[in-house]
């Protein structure tokens, strides 16, 4: 039976090509396959939610309304596919700034929990770092995936995680976590596990 689940997304390296502090509307480039990959995970009834890390804005390197001007451009370049995010929400702060919403940290989650009524069994996060699989064990989730496209495959290597070449790899403990080789084999993995 399909449960609707709430997909937890990382932005950069995960979605878009990882420009290293983007500021410009114009560098946001979908990754391969992320639209069509997104659009099935709508079909399939699930919310989409993107959590980021924008530490940028607490650096001074760039404006909150640079982040707002980049997640419009995400939404333009996904909408031809059928998909719209249920919410978005970023953490500006530097990591000095010691907040609870900076991913690893489920400041974020929590506060999409309240917002939405997430459950955190029916929840699964998809980023490309380990602080994404971090955040989804501090925050509950029923699992973290780890992409290898951004800095996943440099971050699975120096963890010791695998790192497939295609389709996905799960690594033994809980809560569950998963290596995919790319986004479209993450999506696959998850459906899957509802069928």
């Amino acid at each position: 039976m399909s449960v609707s689940r709430a997909v937890l997304l990382d932005r950069d390296g995960t979605l878009i090509e990882d420009r290293h502090y983007l500021a410009d509307p114009a560098g946001v480039v979908l990754l391969p396959g992320v639209g069509p990959a997104l659009s099935r995970l709508v079909r399939a009834g699930h919310r989409l939610f993107l959590v980021s890390n924008q530490s940028g804005v607490g650096r001074g390197y760039f404006t909150e309304e640079a982040v707002f001007a980049c997640q419009r451009r995400l939404e333009a370049l996904l909408e031809p596919y059928g998909v719209a995010f249920t919410d978005a929400v970023w953490c500006p702060h530097a990591p000095e700034a010691r907040c609870r919403c900076r991913k690893p940290l489920p400041g974020m989650f929590d506060l999409l929990r309240a917002r939405h009524g997430l459950s955190p069994e029916t929840a699964v996060m998809i980023g490309d770092k380990l602080d994404d699989l971090a955040f989804a064990a501090n925050a509950g989730l029923s699992a973290g995936v780890l992409v290898l496209s951004g800095k996943g495959a440099e971050q699975a290597r120096k963890a010791g995680l695998p790192v497939p070449v295609s389709g996905c790899a799960e690594v033994p403990g809980s809560p569950r976590r998963v290596v995919a080789a790319d986004f479209a084999s993450a999506v696959e993995w998850m459906m899957k596990e509802e069928e």
